[in-house]
């Protein structure tokens, strides 16, 4: 950083250079606060099931930058109105999102969020050296207006109850003829809200061979007709992955795309039977995901100070452990070194038991690919909703 400014000084000069460098300065390190302030923290992936022990372990840990946290929950599509609407307002009471690469993307596109890198990079950690390679290059989706705190390999993987699926699908053409000929019995939630939906929608044009998976509105030509194509055999979108759980829990839906973490939780938690089982389509490639925690424009220096401290501590490896839980982003750590014997017991004993060994071989054996950037996600959301959701969305 003095490097940076004796460069900055020596080509601009002058007394105006100097005021600019100095106001930079200061908004690269804004001040911790002299009495603890209160945090509000909105999450809109379900990422609080990972990290709200990490929330309340720092609260503990630094009472004099805390005096307490409020947590909410809403879904990704509504966060960037209300964002937009209290940053014109000036009135912007969330200090922290917490967020997937839906609602990154469309704060990005909109402009919603702060700059955190490189402007506030001596408030962080090293990134790169600490992060895992594969969420190393998750938080390039970020554009620097977010941090990576979770990471996953994600999907798509198809779920299926095997006394209702006699003959799994192997490959793409394989499923869509399965669901025509079991109309109404495969499932799947809107893209925009919902991890598993998006990563099929993703994973599709690597499965398809279409022209440029990374091209959504250009490259997609067999993804776009495909999604059509098996819509018609789909009775409707749930909102969320949740719902989406609960009909093939129950037995109403005998197939669903799914990732590692929703298929590992759902059974966890007894809203699956422990018995649903895991294929992955021939030519698969994992489409990555990860957690991210961005700042809203608007936030007083203060609390921007305290986010930044909070952040290096949620990547401590001590407290990334937590982030296992009961393997809803399996595994979940952003960092590396993370084994699951530092996780919880609970966390280890769930993963023994819910977890699943082949999912080491198909880590290891098949390509991981980046999700799209902002722009082309959400031109993919959009795209699908009036093309695909409408139809037989409820």
């Amino acid at each position: 950083m003095a490097q940076f400014k004796t460069t900055r000084r020596r080509l601009l000069g002058g007394a105006v250079a100097m005021t600019a460098l100095t106001a930079r300065a200061r908004a690269a390190a804004p001040a911790l606060p002299n009495s603890p302030v209160a945090l509000s923290v909105i999450d809109v992936a379900g990422n609080l099931a990972l990290t709200q022990p990490i929330f309340e372990n720092y609260r503990k840990a630094k009472p004099q930058l805390v005096s307490r946290m409020t947590f909410t929950k809403a879904p990704a599509p509504e966060i960037p109105g209300k964002l937009k609407a209290q940053e014109s307002a000036g009135r912007v009471d969330i200090d922290i999102v917490l967020t997937g690469t839906d609602a990154l993307a469309a704060g990005i596109e909109q402009g919603l969020y702060v700059k955190l890198l490189p402007d506030h990079s001596a408030q962080l950690p090293d990134l790169q050296k600490v992060y895992l390679p594969a969420a190393w290059k998750m938080q390039s989706l970020a554009q620097d207006q977010g941090i990576t705190i979770t990471y996953y390999p994600s999907g798509p993987l198809l779920e299926y109850m095997p006394a209702l699926v006699k003959q799994v699908p192997a490959t793409a053409d394989a499923l869509l003829a399965w669901a025509k000929q079991n109309p109404k019995k495969f499932i799947y939630a809107r893209p925009a809200n919902s991890g598993p939906g998006r990563t099929f929608i993703m994973g599709l044009p690597y499965l398809l061979g279409d022209k440029d998976p990374k091209d959504p509105k250009s490259g997609w030509d067999k993804t776009w007709a495909y999604l059509a194509e098996l819509g018609a055999t789909v009775e409707y979108y749930p909102t969320g992955t949740a719902a989406v759980m609960k009909e093939f829990g129950d037995g109403t839906r005998s197939m669903m795309p799914t990732t590692t973490g929703w298929d590992i939780n759902p059974r966890v938690l007894g809203v699956v039977p422990k018995e649903a089982k895991v294929a992955a389509l021939k030519g698969f490639h994992w489409v990555g995901d990860a957690h991210y925690l961005c700042v809203p424009k608007g936030i007083a220096d203060e609390k921007l100070a305290v986010v930044l401290d909070l952040i290096g501590f949620m990547l401590q490896k001590d407290q990334q452990a937590y982030t296992y839980d009961e393997g809803y982003f399996y595994p979940g750590p952003a960092v590396a070194d993370v084994p699951i014997t530092m996780a919880p017991e609970q966390s280890q004993k769930d993963i023994k038991e819910f977890g699943r060994p082949e999912y080491a071989g198909l880590i290891a054996d098949n390509p991981m690919e980046l999700p799209l950037d902002a722009q082309a996600l959400v031109y993919a959301f959009r795209r699908w909703d009036e093309q695909i959701g409408t139809k037989t969305a409820k």
